[in-house]
């Protein structure tokens, strides 16, 4: 069940990338954030501490929801890029879609434990 949950995930980040609802890397992802254009911030699990902590405090400050999830490889790959240690989503639509997959994927691993 975990692993349809994650596809589905990555489907939908595929679906945004295509239709320009995403923002990735780094740079592109802060200044989403910043500009109040990003509904949700998503950093992968193998990101690095600075980049974790960097995206935890300003999507904080700017009251933006932060996620970790998959890995760079993963996420890159899903978007059709190289790996992303971070990703910006800019459609409040998506966003809200997004974390309600998200909110079903922790449910789905709290009952498998």
């Amino acid at each position: 069940m975990e692993n349809n949950s994650v596809k589905n995930i990555l489907s939908l980040l595929s679906l945004m990338q295509r239709a320009g609802k995403l923002q990735s890397g780094e740079f592109q992802t802060e200044t989403a954030v910043k500009t109040g254009k990003a509904f949700c911030v998503i950093v992968a699990e193998d990101a690095s501490d600075n980049t974790k902590k960097l995206f935890n405090d300003k999507c904080s400050f700017y009251k933006v929801p932060v996620y970790c999830f998959g890995t760079k490889e993963g996420l890159g790959h899903a978007i059709g890029k190289e790996e992303r240690s971070s990703v910006a989503i800019i459609d409040e639509g998506f966003a809200k879609s997004f974390q309600k997959k998200m909110l079903t994927l922790d449910k789905n691993m709290k009952e498998s434990n």
